[in-house]
């Protein structure tokens, strides 16, 4: 096994206390006796501080540095960093130098071995046999709900913490304007996944001046969306445009990007990428349903935009999750009635927004912007509603959540879903089974 993974497992073990059932004794003989092995240093400095340790029937109370072998002490420059005078125990796997502390006296020296079924263990979950379901399974099925709801309460409000930063981070581009930064990120949601960074790219080139001067005439939002999002023509110009309609808008949109000096595609070939260098995201279409073609779902957005301009704030006043929902609906009228896109007819009409594409819109947008606007303003009931919002919508069904309900983990509603989903990106993923609750089950187990 690599160098950092025995290191990483000498963590482990000493943080959890997974040693062998066998006295400990330094290296010089003295008895060893575990009271607290510390708190987890992630910042420069020993690995564990504040740790109770006997050695030889002396209570230590101090910091304690891991190592598998103790000359990386020195490897690593530890003699001339005053952080490292308080430790008060090394532990090692192997002992191949003495460590004196700076009036001479020698640091006393543990040798700690990772068990051989951790180290099994270790190597199952970071090479498991099953690609197919999460290499934890053996250990998950048939855990006690108090631990599975524990752990899973713990993911949820990490996931929705990760979302809160996104938000403060888009603040913080735009001057910290919540109507802007909700606009960008209700944007970025419609992309429903596939579509998500592109739609989010072209929601921070729409000016929220304009946007709020034009939202009472759907055409021009129309011009705007499509025109910034370089949708309105092909790389061959105007005469290239699939239609009558698209070449409306363009028209239109050419107008407003003159009189608002928007650097883009208007002022330049009407497509494309314009000579102020303006460059329109790039929007996925293959293997995707209809229903979300990005020219449908920018037309659902203009229409929402243009029939509820106080958007925003209506929706931060909402009371239920199917409160929000009705908010949200929106419908690709007029010509999206008989088109998918430019120049493509369907004799189906355009359908409003599903009920699942609305739940993920709260889910997504609504309850972080209700967390983090609660935080902003100092009131509690908004994290708390968004909170009970998650827990009254019913749980999402995709790919993730399926595999872990065959695996009996429940999933009662979308607090459980979201969850789940922080667990499988942020955790099985990218393969951090040391740091999750499931992981140190299976890790445990002999």
């Amino acid at each position: 096994m690599e160098e950092l993974a025995v290191e990483r497992l000498l963590h482990y073990v000493w943080n959890y206390r997974l040693f062998l059932l066998q006295p400990m004794r330094t290296t010089q003989g003295a008895e060893v006796e575990v009271l607290d092995p510390g708190l987890i240093n992630r910042d420069a400095g020993p690995d564990f501080f504040n740790a109770k340790i006997k050695i030889g029937g002396v209570l230590w109370v101090g910091n304690v540095e891991l190592h598998r072998r103790a000359s990386d002490w020195f490897r690593h420059g530890h003699e001339r960093d005053p952080a490292y005078a308080g430790v008060i125990l090394h532990v090692v796997e192997v002992e191949d130098a003495l460590i004196p502390r700076p009036d001479g006296e020698l640091i006393p020296q543990l040798i700690l071995k990772v068990p051989p079924h951790v180290e099994a263990n270790y190597r199952s979950l970071a090479h498991p046999a099953d690609l197919s379901r999460p290499a934890c399974a053996e250990a998950v099925v048939g855990l006690p709900r108090l631990k599975v709801h524990g752990w899973l309460s713990t993911l949820v409000y990490e996931r929705l913490e990760q979302k809160v930063e996104a938000i403060r981070g888009r603040l913080e581009a735009v001057g910290q304007d919540w109507e802007r930064a909700f606009f960008i990120t209700l944007a970025r949601n419609f992309g429903f996944g596939v579509n998500s960074d592109a739609f989010e790219q072209w929601a921070r080139t729409i000016p929220t001046t304009v946007l709020n001067k034009h939202r009472d005439d759907r055409r021009q939002i129309e011009a705007l969306f499509f025109g910034r999002a370089g949708l309105l023509t092909t790389s061959a110009g105007e005469d290239a445009a699939p239609d009558d309609y698209a070449r409306d808008l363009l028209r239109e949109y050419r107008y407003l990007a003159y009189k608002y000096s928007l650097d883009g595609p208007g002022a330049a070939d009407g497509g494309g990428q314009g000579r102020t260098g303006y460059s329109p995201p790039v929007c996925r279409m293959l293997r995707m349903r209809p229903g979300n073609f990005p020219h449908l779902r920018l037309a659902q957005l203009a229409d929402l935009y243009c029939r509820k301009p106080f958007l925003f704030s209506e929706l931060m006043e909402a009371k239920t999750p199917d409160e929000a929902c009705r908010l949200l609906q929106a419908e690709a009228d007029g010509y999206w009635r008989t088109h998918l896109h430019f120049g493509m007819t369907t004799k189906e009409a355009a359908r409003p927004m599903s009920v699942a594409s609305l739940r993920l819109l709260v889910i997504n947008t609504v309850v972080p912007f209700l967390y983090a606007y609660g935080l902003h303003r100092g009131n509690a009931a908004l994290p708390e509603r968004a909170m009970g919002f998650l827990e009254s919508l019913p749980p999402e069904d995709n790919r993730i959540v399926r595999s872990w309900h065959g695996l009996g983990v429940g999933c009662e509603h979308a607090a459980d879903s979201q969850a789940l989903i922080e667990l499988s990106k942020e955790y099985c993923d990218r393969r951090k089974c040391l740091f999750c609750a499931f992981g140190y089950e299976f890790m445990r187990r002999k």
